[in-house]
Order: C-alpha cells, then structure tokens, then sequence
C-alpha cells in the first residue's frame, strides 16, 4: 500500500488513500505520506481522501492538515469538517465555528451537524 499512496497515477492514489484509513494497523506507516498528499497533491480527489482517512485513522500528527484542508476546495472542506469529528479541543471548536459562515451550504452544514446547533 505505501507504494500504492506515491504512484504516479492520481486514481490509484486516490483508492490507496481511501484503503489506508481502514488499515489502523498501518497507520504509523502510512500518516506521513497521507500528511504528504493531503497537504500537497494536485489533485483534489487526492487531497480529499487524504484528508479523510487521516481523520478515520484520529491519528494527532494529521491534526494540523485536517485544519489547513478547510481553506482547500469545497470538497475537500466539507471532508475536512467530518474529519475533525476525531478531533477535540479549542482549535478543533474554531474551526468548526468558523466553517458554520463556509460559502459551500454542504461544509457549513456538516460543521453544524458537528457542533450540534440549531439552523442559524
């Protein structure tokens, strides 16, 4: 699988970033290389699965680019935010306070859903 998350083609990529969220046991592996292409990858698809299997992995060192991931592309946003679901704490609560205003209705939703609040 580490060599599946670093092939050249994007949609291997992808499934390999997909795949390395189910695979707890890998994870001390695989979360540098999936910190790699979610803060990195030119492809969105890409940056987006990332995104989300280091937030299925909870793995702390993936807290700081699930965090950054909420200025990416709406879809990877609004993975962002269900990703920090992992996650607690003061950085974690703003974050989420700060997507509930997210131009994308799908990211501020989910951030809403995430907090627990009532439509604003």
């Amino acid at each position: 699988m580490l060599d599946l998350l670093s092939d050249s083609d994007s949609g291997v990529a992808e499934a390999a970033c997909w795949a390395a969220g189910e695979r707890s046991d890998l994870a001390d592996l695989t979360v540098a290389l999936l910190i790699g292409i979610a803060s990195d990858h030119e492809d969105a698809l890409c940056r987006e699965a990332a995104v989300a299997s280091l937030g299925s992995l909870g793995h702390e060192a993936g807290r700081p680019v699930i965090l950054a991931a909420l200025l990416d592309r709406p879809p990877v946003r609004r993975r962002a935010v269900l990703a920090l679901a992992a996650f607690e704490g003061p950085d974690v609560e703003a974050a989420l306070e700060r997507a509930l205003d997210d131009r994308d209705w799908q990211v501020s939703q989910a951030a809403e859903d995430l907090l627990g609040e009532s439509a604003r």
